[in-house]
């Protein structure tokens, strides 16, 4: 909401002109949010790439896309910054990007897919990611 002094309409028997109120609404972003000079963006990853690590392309906003590398081993929901690719501050300098990673999980999986996650599967049978969740539950 922003206040004009005097731009509003005129006072009555001569008076002096009241305040005009401008209510501005912006629409939020199909694909990028903000959090103060800095743009947030979610981008999904693949399972492998999450898991391997590897590069990503991320879209900017009104510029060319960047790459960012990701780690090996890198978790749902985390968090990275590209450094001055955010909102453009009153200073001029830009805020920066914050890309957070999404893991995506396929709904349909071919054959080969479903042979190889379920390889993995086996694989990896001994590592249970919630035993910690169940030993703090008990108070252990």
């Amino acid at each position: 909401r922003i206040r004009l002094r005097g731009k509003g309409a005129p006072g009555e028997r001569g008076g002096p002109a009241g305040d005009l109120y401008v209510v501005v609404h912006v629409d939020a972003h199909p694909v990028f949010g903000r959090k103060g000079d800095n743009l947030t963006v979610t981008v999904p990853v693949t399972y492998p790439e999450a898991t391997l690590g590897g590069e990503v392309k991320v879209p900017t906003l009104g510029g060319p896309a960047v790459t960012l590398k990701l780690p090996p081993g890198t978790p749902n929901g985390r968090t990275m910054r590209a450094r001055g690719k955010g909102a453009v501050r009153k200073d001029g300098t830009r805020g920066d990007l914050l890309v957070t990673v999404e893991v995506s999980v396929p709904t349909s999986l071919s054959d080969a897919a479903k042979e190889a996650l379920e390889s993995y599967r086996e694989a990896t049978a001994g590592d249970d990611p919630r035993a910690e969740l169940f030993q703090a539950a008990k108070g252990a």
